[in-house]
């Protein structure tokens, strides 16, 4: 008889530029969701998949829960929250601090409306003393009636097969949804707008990021092997095309040999890669430009 194997959902919450997207990186062994040192970098929900001979984790990696200022803002939020409730098992991460400021409060309001089990997650265990992170783990410990407390290094894999045994504990047995290959559901298209969107993230100045989408035109494969890919990097403002084109267009080459690098890995294949900029003002708060550059509400 064929043993059951374990099948569900874990959703990662915390607040911006906690660590979520390098977390579930290395939990699938492969680059799927961008990563950068600004907040609010994972817009949409992203799903990734680990597989092994227990079952199969499906990862959702959500966008960090903020204080919303537009409506691109608001669907973030509201994409993060919606995930909860469709989870077996959430994975709250946090520094280790023992602080718990208003950000943390307010995910914690919303973890107390979900009947989810939370496995705290410390992360960045690496930086602090073994002291630093027991204290944390005591403090929010007092806040809230955790599953499981595991501290991990995203960044350097470290003790992610503690966290992994953990969440395998409170996954329902069930068939797995995705075959054993499957490392994520999001469209190739998807993820080269995404890997062009991470290097324009770390590339431009604090004032642009948060102001820039990026549509994929054309994604083509030709008989040699070689993929022609077009894309549109959009702004909001004329100012700030001229410094993503940047002087002679420095900035904007730039940003596309980073980022085809990263694309010819994902492809395994050579890449020729187009970028235009585009203004679009305010496109934040309009909700075609939104539903156009992949923000829906049904996410």
């Amino acid at each position: 008889m064929e043993q059951q194997k374990k099948s569900g959902f874990a959703a990662l919450i915390g607040r911006p530029n906690v660590g979520k997207s390098t977390l579930m990186n290395h939990l699938i062994g492969q680059k799927i969701a961008i990563t950068s040192n600004r907040p609010q970098t994972t817009r949409n929900r992203i799903q990734t998949v680990y597989t092994d001979e227990r079952g199969q984790i499906v990862f959702l990696d959500t966008p960090g829960i903020h204080k919303a200022k537009n409506k691109l803002g608001r669907y973030m939020v509201e994409a993060a929250e919606k995930t909860l409730k469709e989870a077996d098992v959430i994975l709250w991460l946090v520094e280790p601090s023992t602080y718990a400021g208003a950000g943390e409060q307010h995910i914690l309001e919303i973890l107390r409306q979900v009947k989810t089990p939370v496995v705290l997650v410390i992360n960045k265990a690496d930086t602090v003393e073994k002291k630093k992170v027991m204290e944390a783990a005591d403090a929010y410990g007092k806040l809230y009636g955790f599953a499981e407390i595991v501290p991990v290094s995203a960044l350097k894999g470290r003790n992610l097969d503690t966290l992994l045994d953990a969440l395998m504990k409170y996954l329902p047995y069930g068939p797995m949804y995705y075959d054993e290959d499957t490392v994520t559901d999001q469209p190739m298209r998807q993820i080269a707008a995404e890997m062009i969107r991470e290097k324009a993230l770390r590339l431009l100045t604090d004032e642009i990021p948060h102001g820039i989408a990026v549509t994929i035109e054309k994604m083509k494969e030709r008989e040699s092997g070689l993929w022609d890919i077009e894309a549109e990097i959009v702004c909001e403002r004329e100012s700030h095309k001229g410094i993503i084109i940047g002087k002679g267009g420095a900035m904007l080459k730039k940003i596309g040999s980073s980022a085809r690098h990263d694309i010819e890995e994902m492809l395994e294949a050579r890449v020729n890669l187009k970028l235009w900029v585009k203004v679009r003002r305010e496109w934040r708060d309009n909700d075609l430009y939104l539903k156009n550059y992949g923000y829906h509400k049904d996410m």
